[in-house]
């Protein structure tokens, strides 16, 4: 079965973890990524109060007691613990996640990303954007490469807020894997299809291959 644009990008995340990793998925496409971990020993923690997330349920097991931060129903793992929201972001700005990934508006060619506040509409609150930004050891973003006007989401720099100076490490798309590195946007996996030379087109931006 041909996968859509949001579980390519949740099964390439999926890919970048690694046993042991204690990682925060945010709401949107990120929370796909729990359906391609497979064997991998990755503890899932949410910002609500659960670390040993698992799978989302089948509908025999569907729990409404059990939820992500979007108030999406979830499964737990063997060991799984659950605690106050205090506790969860103790956790988060204390250092202790290992891989936050994030959804996002844009992504500057620096790696800064603004993912909180969309133009004329309703604030309902940051959430726990900024403190993974800030306090997780490395921070992946999930997101379609283009808007739904086809304007490319990787800009010169960011016309909306900032979710904080912290750069991201990696901009997971449904086309190509970019990183960052002072100023510079490279390709380190193209698996859609658009060419090298396409995605420099259709973005506008230099880009450069690993």
């Amino acid at each position: 079965m041909k996968l859509d644009s949001r579980e390519i990008i949740a099964k390439r995340i999926a890919q970048e973890l690694k046993d042991g990793d204690v990682v925060n998925l945010g709401i949107g496409i990120p929370t796909l990524v729990s359906k391609y971990i497979g064997d991998k020993k990755v503890y899932l923690q949410t910002e609500n109060g659960l670390l040993g997330m698992g799978p989302p349920p089948n509908e025999d097991e569907v729990d409404i007691d059990l939820i992500d931060a979007g108030k999406a129903t979830v499964t737990i793992m063997p060991g799984a613990s659950f605690f106050d929201s205090a506790f969860s972001f103790g956790m988060i700005r204390g250092n202790h996640i290992d891989v936050a990934v994030l959804g996002t508006l844009e992504v500057d060619r620096y790696g800064e990303i603004a993912n909180w506040s969309v133009p004329n509409q309703p604030i309902l609150g940051v959430g726990g954007a900024m403190d993974l930004v800030a306090g997780a050891k490395k921070v992946i973003v999930a997101s379609t490469l283009f808007t739904k006007d086809g304007s490319p989401k990787l800009v010169e720099s960011l016309t909306l807020d900032s979710s904080g100076e912290r750069r991201v490490e990696q901009f997971v798309t449904e086309y190509a894997s970019f990183s960052f590195q002072e100023g510079d946007i490279f390709i380190d996996d193209i698996y859609g299809d658009l060419s090298f030379e396409e995605l420099k087109e259709r973005i506008g931006l230099p880009l450069k291959q690993k």
